[in-house]
């Protein structure tokens, strides 16, 4: 899969509504990527597996895990003038929310577009102005100018997903990816393109991709995923959020365009440091830029599958993603291009001794 064929398959699976639970449209993004790559399987919760081509079913297994649903909203009630109040799936800062478009599913399955709003303030008294923004503060605006009218022109019904309304864009010139959801779709294509890139190679482990549904309301498709592969072993693909530009230098730990970053911990999980080791040196031999970062919170997938059964080594292979979390994420490409180069590199390299050491 050449550079070209990447981006196009990034900015479908990132231009994909696919909130969390709501991750059909993801699924169909992806399914023609996979296509060739081994037998594939949709569960009931939208979790999507590919099982490699060459795989024995007596080799230790190895998991490639990505998050297929991205931070939205959901329609939670119709107010009287035709906005719609909302709640937020997955992690938001609230004074990030207003004044951005986005894409409301409505009762026909079509996704129309609408604007997070919040009161103006032309009409705030001195101490709106000064208050902290509420959740409860933020409506959608399709156009409607009653709960009738949304109802039944617009076809909104309550429970339906909400989702950020942004396009992908890539500038060759700086290397730089703009676009929604990149936690973690870039993850997901960081899975397809490893598959591709190992198509037709000998293997001494047979793998499984796994892009799993609903990680940012709690890791839950990797509970199930994790549950079903029963792996020996993991590699987490995640979009992880960039800090050099938040941090004092000394404490940037996840910078664009330094290559992926590896964690050694967060709120709920502490990578297996003989896997971590092993990974971090084998960059360094095969001068794979690589950064090291120790994070007191978040979490990923890692959190499920390292607990499962008979305790499976992980490590997370993050693509560093500023503003991640919100409406627009930016990424360098060639951090997605090491962090597959190194997934690569591990997989070619994996088999039961390795891995029995760690």
């Amino acid at each position: 899969m050449d550079k070209k064929t990447t981006l196009e398959m990034i900015a479908a699976i990132s231009n994909a509504n696919g909130v969390s639970g709501f991750e059909d449209d993801v699924v169909a993004a992806i399914r023609p990527y996979a296509e060739g790559l081994g037998e594939t399987h949709m569960d009931r919760m939208r979790n999507f597996y590919i099982r490699r081509q060459g795989n024995t079913g007596s080799r230790p297994v190895v998991q490639l895990d990505a998050h297929s649903d991205e931070v939205g909203f959901m329609v939670q009630a119709i107010c009287p003038n035709g906005t719609l109040r909302i709640i937020p799936l997955g992690g938001w800062v609230t004074h990030n929310i207003p004044a951005h478009k986005v894409w409301v599913r409505n009762r026909w399955g079509k996704y129309i577009p609408g604007l997070t709003a919040s009161k103006p303030p032309h009409f705030m008294s001195e101490a709106e102005r000064k208050a902290p923004l509420d959740m409860s503060h933020i409506t959608v605006d399709v156009g409607a100018t009653s709960r009738e009218e949304a109802m039944e022109v617009y076809g909104i019904r309550i429970g339906e997903p909400v989702a950020p309304d942004v396009t992908f864009t890539y500038d060759e010139n700086t290397d730089l990816m703009v676009g929604k959801s990149f936690d973690c779709r870039l993850g997901c294509a960081a899975i397809l393109k490893t598959l591709h890139t190992l198509q037709g190679k000998d293997l001494k482990v047979d793998v499984v991709g796994a892009c799993a549904a609903q990680e940012e309301v709690g890791v839950r498709g990797a509970t199930v995923t994790s549950q079903v592969i029963k792996p020996d072993i993991a590699i987490v693909f995640e979009g992880c959020p960039a800090d050099d530009t938040c941090v004092e230098p000394y404490m940037v730990q996840t910078a664009i365009k330094r290559g992926p970053m590896l964690r050694h911990v967060d709120a709920r999980m502490i990578t297996n440091p003989r896997y971590q080791r092993y990974a971090l040196d084998l960059a360094e031999q095969l001068n794979i830029p690589v950064q090291e970062a120790v994070r007191a919170a978040g979490s990923t997938n890692g959190a499920a599958i390292h607990l499962t059964e008979k305790a499976v080594p992980v490590i997370v292979i993050g693509v560093p993603v500023r503003y991640a979390h919100t409406h627009y994420g930016m990424s360098a490409y060639a951090d997605f291009d090491n962090a597959v180069k190194l997934a690569c590199e591990i997989l070619t390299r994996l088999d039961a001794d390795t891995i029995a050491n760690f």
